[in-house]
């Protein structure tokens, strides 16, 4: 599902209310009908998402971790190259401040990559099939009266020799695919559900996955880039001033200091957060799992010998190529 997009005769797409009024008296003129505007899915969406662009963006209603994640990033990063970059590039190569540019353009572009694609969110079923859904549950109860009976929550699958259950959602009316689960915040089913990221302010799907985890690695190089070259030049200067003569510079270079204390705190906090999911997430990755799954733990072997994961290749090469090449569903 692309929120507000579409091509061909998918792009006039609307929900519609079915009526049981007639439509317009016989002695009612022509002209004094009324045609509604039609609606884009985006606009009756029943999830709690919020929308921009006319559809094109979407994200999580709650989305104020997502700009302390933006301000952060970009203090950090401008008080690097307005303070540090000139006299690194002096002293030891203008390189510096060009692989710096690189790699916070690259962390910019999949974090909003992230938070504002549709992260694999499956659409809910209409009145059509969701009483047809029932009427095949009420079959094969052995129940053909109009008497409520609750859906069974489970339906088991065969997956590459491994019985996988797929659970009944109450909200969306599907048995939800296998990998997929329902985001209490979003009030979504999602596609290969990893988590709710509200640093990102979005879920984490199939669909921005691999925006994710490139997002979190580029981060990853950039904190410790950050972190190493602040820490080389409060080394250079100090060599020259001594580091207490630095502190007890002129007030046009305390500013200097300062810049370069706070940044070198902000990064040696956060290098050791972050390096840590990156890490986690290429164990996630090689083993074709989600975080969802190791949670739960619903490939351990504590849960018996011949419990495995049916959705791994058993190569590391080709479960992170699955994870990070191949095609994007539509």
């Amino acid at each position: 599902m692309t929120p507000g997009g579409g091509s061909g005769p998918m792009k006039d797409c609307e929900y519609s209310q079915i009526s049981t009024h007639s439509s317009s008296s016989p002695m009612e003129s022509p002209h004094k009908k009324k045609k509604s505007a039609p609606k884009r899915k985006w606009e009756v969406f029943p999830g709690r998402n919020k929308f921009f662009c006319n559809g094109r963006i979407m994200m999580a209603r709650q989305t104020g971790v997502f700009y302390l994640t933006l301000v952060l990033i970009l203090v950090t990063s401008g008080l690097f190259f307005a303070f540090d970059c000139p006299y690194l590039s002096e002293k030891i190569t203008p390189a510096i401040p060009a692989i710096g540019g690189i790699l916070f353009f690259f962390v910019m572009g999949t974090l909003l990559r992230t938070s504002f694609s549709d992260p694999g969110v499956l659409p809910r079923a209409t009145p059509d099939e969701a009483a047809d859904l029932e009427r095949q549950i009420d079959i094969a109860n052995g129940s053909s009266s109009g008497g409520y009976r609750p859906p069974p929550r489970t339906k088991e699958v065969i997956i590459n020799g491994q019985t996988v259950k797929l659970k009944y959602c109450f909200t969306c009316k599907i048995f939800r695919p296998p990998r997929a689960s329902h985001c209490s915040l979003c009030d979504n089913c999602v596609e290969r559900f990893d988590h709710h990221c509200p640093w990102v302010g979005n879920c984490v799907g199939k669909r921005n996955y691999r925006f994710f985890y490139m997002f979190i690695l580029s981060l990853s190089f950039l904190t410790v880039f950050i972190f190493a070259f602040v820490i080389t030049h409060v080394i250079l200067r100090s060599q020259q001033t001594g580091f207490l003569n630095a502190l007890k510079d002129s007030p046009a270079r305390y500013p200097f200091t300062e810049t370069n204390y706070k940044s070198s705190v902000v990064c040696f906090f956060s290098v050791w957060s972050i390096v840590g999911l990156s890490g986690f997430h290429t164990y996630l990755i090689s083993s074709n799992q989600t975080t969802n799954e190791d949670i739960k733990g619903s490939w351990s072997n504590k849960r018996g010998k011949e419990n495995y994961n049916p959705y791994s290749y058993g190569n590391i090469f080709t479960n992170c190529c699955a994870a990070l090449c191949g095609p994007l569903s539509p």
